[in-house]
Parts: structure tokens; sequence; C-alpha cells
């Protein structure tokens, strides 16, 4: 029997999207008028979150690529034979599967649907050298265009369904939060605690969303020298009482992240940990009200240099100080055109979501020692920036156990 290079299998009933069709519609226009100003005859996505975005099928790839081929008349997911119909149930538009009988299916199964010798936009900082090399041996375009700047623009820009999914999981993080506080005690692990934060979280997802997949939600729960880096997992190690807390909640809903990022103490807070801990919160605060239309991310940026300057506290920053939500992760893409660094220009318009959510790293040995870290989300509107985060700040609510 001859098996195939690809095939539909259509297996059940469409599931219920996160978004509405229409809202889908309007996303693939918008791409479509990306394409036809830049005279692209078909667009192949393969990061997550384009995939997603454009469709609202969030690939697992585990080694093997995705796509999602946008043309003028057809929007088309590629997935692997290894999650049968799963794709197209989650998918808004038409779903072909390529199957592992021979190498480069996936490729076949793209140029189907964009044909060769066709003026083709793809993702530059997704494809690697090997991948942009199948993508020009298959479909042998005349011309090609990184269309990821333009999508991230797209993405930058949400829709009031978007707001609407994005304000949820920021109810959902904070759920997490009081969570993380009612656990946290002498003795008990980083591991421990996060866990009751995740599954408070994933429970709280599904009470919402109960016809959602659930995947990829996390807990960053960090303690004393672990709280130096942001990003630091979460490890065994037992709270102890003065210890520096880092609280950080991350629900994931249908490959939309939020995060609720706080500063507790465990027990007591000592003198010199309180003063960092309430000068990154006046900078937290001052930074909180410069989020508004109009304003550059590098303006902002450079007057929260400043505050923190004037206190001698700016060489104790280690990065950025907010950035975009919507469909990012922290295993996959992010709006890099929307964050608050010296390096970036974009202006903030009503519609975009971004954080605020300065920290200062005081090195071991010296007072105070630990990162300190306060995170509120934010949308921007026409009347200034509107906080969607509500779990409290500050030592009156965070010295905890």
């Amino acid at each position: 029997m001859e098996r195939p290079e690809q095939y539909r299998f259509h297996n059940g009933t469409k599931a219920l999207l996160p978004f509405a069709p229409e809202e889908y519609d309007d996303r693939i226009a918008g791409l479509r008028d990306i394409m036809e100003l830049h005279g692209l005859d078909a667009v192949v996505l393969t990061s997550m979150h384009n995939v997603a975005y454009y469709s609202g099928f969030l690939y697992c790839s585990f080694g093997r690529p995705y796509a999602c081929v946008v043309t003028a008349t057809e929007c088309v997911t590629i997935s692997a034979g290894i999650d049968a119909g799963q794709p197209w149930r989650r998918s808004h538009g038409d779903n072909i599967t390529y199957t592992d009988w021979k190498r480069d299916n996936m490729w076949r199964a793209v140029a189907s649907v964009t044909g060769t010798g066709k003026a083709i936009g793809c993702e530059a900082d997704h494809l690697t050298l090997e991948r942009s090399e199948k993508l020009n041996a298959f479909l042998a375009p005349k011309r090609g265009m990184d269309i990821a700047p333009a999508t991230m623009a797209q993405r930058m820009m949400k829709s009031p369904a978007e707001i609407a999914l994005i304000k949820h999981g920021a109810n959902v993080a904070d759920v997490g939060g009081y969570a993380i506080r009612e656990a946290v005690r002498e003795g008990v692990t980083e591991l421990e605690v996060s866990i009751a934060g995740r599954d408070a979280m994933e429970r709280e997802i599904a009470k919402r969303f109960p016809d959602a997949e659930y995947r990829d939600t996390w807990v960053w729960f960090q303690s004393g020298i672990n709280t130096d880096g942001a990003h630091n997992p979460v490890t065994n190690r037992k709270l102890k009482r003065g210890d520096i807390l880092s609280l950080n909640c991350f629900p994931m809903i249908s490959g939309y992240y939020t995060a609720l990022e706080r500063t507790m103490f465990v027990g007591e807070v000592d003198p010199a940990s309180l003063q960092i801990w309430q000068a990154n919160i006046a900078a937290h605060e001052f930074g909180m009200k410069l989020l508004r239309a109009g304003s550059s991310c590098s303006a902002i940026t450079a007057e929260i240099n400043d505050f923190l300057a004037e206190r001698q506290l700016l060489q104790y920053r280690t990065f950025g100080y907010g950035h975009s939500f919507g469909v990012l992760s922290h295993f996959y893409g992010r709006e890099a055109g929307l964050e608050l660094r010296e390096d970036i220009d974009t202006v903030l318009e009503p519609g975009m979501v971004i954080s605020m959510e300065p920290m200062l790293t005081i090195p071991e040995g010296q007072p105070g020692a630990g990162g300190y870290r306060e995170h509120d989300i934010f949308v921007v509107t026409e009347d200034g920036p509107e906080d969607i985060t509500h779990y409290p700040y500050g030592p009156e609510f965070n010295v905890v156990g």
C-alpha cells in the first residue's frame, strides 16, 4: 500500500476557540492587508505565537515543524500526524496533516497551498538556517520578505475581545497570588508553595473557561538568593524567617500570558531590606503614572532611570521596566517592539497592553541582599492607564507566614 505524503484528517467537529470566528477573520484580513501592501502571494507562519494568533491552534512541536499558510483565499494550518484531528478541531480554517513516511513532507504540504515561484512572507526571527533552506528549496520563491515585524505590530494592538481575555488572565493571576500567600510559612519549600499557586490558577481557568485546553500555567516562586533573577526556576529550598521572597504567577489561557509578581518576606523584614523594597515600590508607582498614550517606551525608561539614579539605585537594575502582553510565553514568542527599554522608541497607543515591573537586585553580602520586584499590567486607554492587577503590593500585605 502506498502511504500518502499528506492528507486531511477532519476528525470530529470544530472546537469552541478562544475567540469568535469574526475575530480570526479580522486578524487574517489585517494580514492580507499587509500582504497586499508588500505584494505577497502567501505568508508562511511557523512560530507558535503567530500560528495561534491567526488560526487559534497552539501547536506542540516536540521537534517537528508546524505552519499556518495564508493566501488571498485560504488559511490552512499544517500539522504532524502525531496530533491526529486535534489541529483541525482547534483551527479556525482548514488543516492539512503531513506524514513522517518521507523527510520534509511538511514543506511539501506547505507548497501544496502556496504553489512555487511566488512572493512569500516568512518569519526571519523564527526560521532556523536549515528550515530557511527548506523553504527556499521547496517553494522556490521568486521573492521573499520578513513578515515578523509587521505581524508583531498587528499583535501589539489588542482587540476588545483580547483585552477581555487578558483581564481574565490578570484576575486568575491574583487568585494564584492569594493561594501562594496562604501557603507561605517557615519550613515549606519553594516547590510546595509554587504547586499551591499553580493548582489554584488552573482550577480558576477551568471555572472561567470550561471549553478551553489547559496547558503551560506555571509559578516561579523564589526565596533568598534565588530571588536575584527574574526568571530563576523553582527549587526545593526551605523558607526561613526573614527570607526575601519573589511571587511570580503566570496563568496561560489559550496561549495568552499574564503575570503577577510581588516581593514578599517571611515573618519579618529587616530595616535595610525594607528601605530597598520601599524604593522599588516608589519607582513602580512613579512608572505606573507614565504609561499614557503618546509616550514612547524609551522616554518612559529614561524617566524611571533618572528616578532611580537620584536615589543611587540605578546600578541595581538589570533589565527593562515592562513589556507587552498577548500571545507570548517563556518558551515562545514575545512582542519585543513594545518593551520599556532605552532602545525601543514605540509610542504607546490605546489598545496596547503593557506591564510596569521595575526590579532591583542587591548582591549577596550587602545589606538588603535579594531581588525586589513589583509587577502590574495596564491597558492603555485614551483616558490613561487602566491597572488590571488587583493583588496588593508592599510590606503591609506581603510580610507573611
